[in-house]
């Protein structure tokens, strides 16, 4: 007898639970579409974390992972939606993984997902970062060969951010390539190539006088040559 109450109870709470799910995904609907009225990150966070709790979709799960990313919360984002280059992936999966991969300092990683943005959608912003990316990883090769790319394809409305002073900054994404052709000539031969190095960091300067990334580049590059000058004048014993 009190296994045969114990099942229907259980049967009459499945029934309750059947029942009242999409009348909480009605509920959770309105407050995300709330919250997103009022900017609060956090209730968006939790209204799409039922949402997907209650009636799971790739295309929530997606949207929970970009949302993470967009407020610098990388692991989160890669904790909802994996590493892994799935083909089926959406164009939102792929950039939140690239970048959030990228973020969390793994360039090994993230080049693949930016691969497949690029191979999706080819333009110079994309590029850039795998640029960036294969010259962080040593694949001079690679980072050539998309700083070609970039420096034919950016138009003059294209920026990137750089952030290395107090005050971010933003130059033209072209001066931004030519800055990695600089560190790419440079890497060639460290020794040798100082001057054609610097030459390439002057003419980025006359783009973008703002660039100061540059100029700290090109500072360093001229005082590694100046001591390589003073350690060639020294008597050799």
């Amino acid at each position: 007898m009190k296994r045969f109450l114990m099942v229907t109870l259980l049967a009459v709470c499945f029934q309750l639970n059947a029942q009242s799910n999409p009348d909480l995904v009605k509920h959770y609907e309105a407050y995300y579409k709330q919250m997103r009225a009022q900017g609060d990150m956090q209730g968006i966070v939790s209204a799409m974390t039922h949402l997907n709790v209650l009636s799971p979709s790739v295309a929530r799960k997606d949207t929970l992972a970009y949302i993470y990313m967009s407020e610098g919360k990388y692991i989160q984002a890669l904790n909802t939606i994996g590493i892994e280059k799935n083909v089926g992936d959406s164009d939102i999966a792929v950039e939140v993984k690239a970048v959030s991969l990228k973020s969390v300092k793994r360039p090994a990683l993230a080049i693949g997902h930016f691969e497949e943005l690029f191979k999706r959608n080819p333009n110079a912003l994309v590029a850039y970062e795998l640029a960036e990316l294969n010259l962080q990883t040593q694949k001079t090769a690679e980072a050539s060969k998309h700083i070609t790319y970039g420096l034919a394809n950016a138009k003059d409305d294209m920026t990137k951010a750089f952030y290395e002073t107090q005050q971010p900054y933003q130059v033209s994404l072209k001066a931004a390539f030519m800055y990695l052709n600089a560190l790419i000539i440079y890497n060639q031969d460290t020794k040798a190539n100082i001057d054609k190095a610097v030459d390439i960091l002057d003419e980025t300067l006359k783009a973008a006088p703002n660039f100061n990334l540059v100029q700290l580049t090109k500072t360093e590059l001229l005082r590694q040559k100046q001591a390589q000058t003073q350690a060639a004048a020294q008597p050799k014993n």
